[in-house]
């Protein structure tokens, strides 16, 4: 589902236009956003948890020379479906 059809879809089951759909969507993303960058978790309930998990530098391989390759640590953001969310998917 690409964002437009997700627009559509919010908009049709709230009964909102279009715009005004679009305007919650990113809202709800930049909150989402915003919350990951602070580090802190963002529950859902019935849907699931963002987090953001610290990944450690490593060594990794260029596929195609074989040569080695620092990889540098960073910040992943991650994300574990609810129980009611896996329910609704089986």
């Amino acid at each position: 589902m690409k964002k437009v059809e997700l627009v559509e879809a919010v908009a049709e089951a709230a009964g909102l236009t279009k715009t005004d759909a679009t305007k919650a969507i990113d809202a709800t993303f930049a909150a989402i956003t915003g919350a990951l960058k602070k580090g802190d978790r963002v529950p859902v309930v019935g849907f699931g948890t963002f987090g953001v998990t610290r990944r450690a530098a490593r060594e990794g391989r260029n596929p195609r020379t074989g040569e080695t390759v620092k990889i540098a640590a960073r910040n992943a953001v991650t994300f574990k479906a609810g129980s009611a969310l896996k329910d609704s998917v089986n």
